[in-house]
């Protein structure tokens, strides 16, 4: 498999016409902009056999590259030294602080808008009534929160799998139109983060956020609304399945969606405070037959406990675990799911899930210690998300950014990243619609979707801006600081030419380079250059670090090679 050939034979966009200052010819003819690459995949990729591997535990070799590996896909864009406590450790130790929550959760979003006039500036909005004149800037606030959330993760998978639900149990803050119910929703994701997901079905299911996004809200006796219902069945929990005739998609019926529905009734969304409650004049009190999918049960009315009794038949369905468990494979792994991933890896985490009443965490830890997530052919085959790559770029870098005891101007730069996510077509609290972000179900381009004409020049700018001249807002800058970065890197490595470059292509890089693109790496560093003129001068900028011309000769250089090595296709996968 060619990791490398769908982002080459895509290369040409990197000079597309997006960016301000770089217009193309007046002679030149342009293709409108492109949302989904010429070169995506036009059909599922089939493999004769691309892998066998199983989830047996793992019990290779264990360094930098495999520490690396398992980071990449469980945080954004994990430093240096992350890896390197991780690959000094065991695979067992490092899965055990992945999959322990941080002791406290994070404090509350903040007001940094002089709009919003209910609190002082830096203090929460989040127990304050709803005003539609100060829902747009908490909105803002709550998204500008959340990526921070990101950017100062610890080694826990809390936040990845955070994103993972809010990609699974879909609610798009721009609907719901109260930030104060998308931050419990928030809220509620991360408490289940590594958790019980029956119960966060049942729990997102009267979120108040959840009731207002799919219209639970408006449910009632004589007139159920079947958004939530169908969409449960659909895309939260059993799924689909081949279709076998009209209204019968295997897995459920139209029927069911129906039954569901009525199940749903008399369930309000409160703003104040913001909760739900239960109406039983609103509520169908009728018993509820499902069909045969579902073993032909029937629900009897239970008033406000009923929808729980929902939830449990659903969660009977084998297919529900394993409806599941491919979500997450293909978050973490891969998104090919062949006969043999489905016989040996989907279907026994399937049975581990059940086996465990529905906890994730050990599905997690079996899955991401197993011989299988550690095949070769899995280690950087994904293709980032724009929360991945812009994330990753800041913390990998080792960007500063404001500190918490000036939140203007901290959160400006989340909100920075944010408008960067968002020209790359991922935008946090908003996926597109209720199946989620396309890369993550939309067969059969799955995560090349993430790379077009628009969005890799997107991603380009964000690179070269950082590398370059930085970003200024509120009196505050973020850059990358080159010289810091390398002087943090042994003393050996970084006065050696070759070994600083290969130093840097293991922290930003997934997969082996060739010869020919280490020497492209190092001819940006020293073009037409010896090897030792790198050693003389990094050691004439060391013994005058404030010398402006020695200081100058380095940062340049080591910008032309990290510009260079952001340029590579392989930097866009983990």
């Amino acid at each position: 498999m060619n990791r490398r050939h769908f982002l080459h034979r895509n290369a040409a966009v990197r000079s597309a016409p997006v960016a301000a200052g770089r217009e193309a010819p007046a002679t030149m003819v342009q293709d409108p902009p492109e949302t989904v690459s010429r070169y995506a995949n036009k059909v599922l990729p089939t493999f004769a056999s691309r892998l066998t591997s199983t989830l047996t535990p793992y019990t290779g070799t264990w360094g930098e590259a495999q520490a690396a590996h398992l980071l990449r896909r469980c945080l954004f864009g994990p430093t240096r030294s992350e890896i390197q406590t991780a690959a000094a450790s065991n695979l067992t130790a490092a899965l055990n602080g992945l999959l322990t929550a941080p002791a406290t959760a994070p404090d509350p979003p903040l007001n940094v808008s002089t709009t919003d006039t209910s609190v002082a500036i830096g203090t929460t909005w989040t127990g304050q009534v709803f005003d539609q004149n100060f829902e747009g800037v908490r909105r803002t606030s709550l998204r500008d929160w959340w990526l921070g959330q990101l950017l100062t993760q610890s080694t826990s998978l809390v936040e990845k799998m955070t994103l993972f639900w809010h990609n699974h149990f879909v609610v798009e803050f721009g609907d719901i139109n109260d930030a104060r119910m998308g931050y419990e929703y928030c809220r509620l994701l991360r408490q289940y983060a590594l958790g019980n997901v029956k119960q966060l079905a049942k729990d997102v299911t009267v979120t108040p956020a959840m009731l207002r996004y799919l219209n639970g809200n408006q449910s009632t006796v004589g007139a159920p609304n079947e958004n939530y219902g169908r969409e449960l069945l659909e895309l939260f929990t059993v799924g689909k399945g081949p279709l076998i005739a009209a209204g019968n998609y295997t897995n459920y019926t139209e029927a069911d969606v129906q039954a569901a529905a009525k199940v749903l009734t008399g369930w309000r969304d409160q703003n104040a405070p913001v909760g739900s409650y239960f109406t039983a004049s609103r509520h169908d009190t009728t018993t509820k037959t499902f069909s045969a999918a579902f073993g032909n049960a029937t629900i009897a009315n239970s008033g406000a406990t009923e929808y729980q009794n929902l939830i449990n038949l659903i969660f009977q369905q084998a297919e529900t675990a394993r409806f599941i468990v491919r979500k997450l494979y293909r978050w973490f792994v891969y998104y090919v799911i062949d006969a043999q991933v489905e016989t040996d890896i989907i279907r026994p985490l399937a049975t581990l899930l059940i086996s465990n009443n529905f906890e994730v965490a050990p599905v997690l830890r079996t899955l991401l210690s197993s011989e299988h997530f550690f095949d070769v052919l899995n280690m950087g085959c994904l293709i980032k998300s724009p929360l991945d790559f812009t994330v990753g770029l800041c913390r990998q870098m080792q960007v500063v950014f404001p500190p918490a005891s000036g939140p203007v101007a901290q959160y400006g730069m989340w909100n920075y990243l944010n408008a960067v996510t968002s020209l790359q077509q991922q935008v946090i609290g908003d996926p597109p619609n209720v199946a989620g972000w396309a890369a993550y179900y939309q067969t059969p381009q799955f995560h090349e979707l993430w790379i077009n004409a628009v969005t890799l020049p997107r991603r380009n700018q964000i690179t070269d801006l950082l590398i370059g001249a930085g970003y200024t807002r509120n009196g505050v800058r973020i850059v990358i600081d080159v010289l810091a970065l390398t002087q943090s890197f042994p003393a050996a490595t970084a006065s050696d030419c070759n070994l600083l470059i290969a130093e840097y292509v293991k922290l930003m890089v997934p997969i082996t380079l060739t010869a020919n693109q280490l020497a492209f790496l190092k001819a940006a560093l020293l073009p037409g250059l010896p090897d030792f003129e790198w050693t003389v001068e990094w050691q004439q900028y060391l013994a005058a670090p404030t010398n402006t011309a020695k200081k100058a000769a380095v940062t340049t250089k080591l910008q032309a090679m990290l510009r260079a090595l952001m340029g590579l296709a392989e930097y866009h996968l983990s």
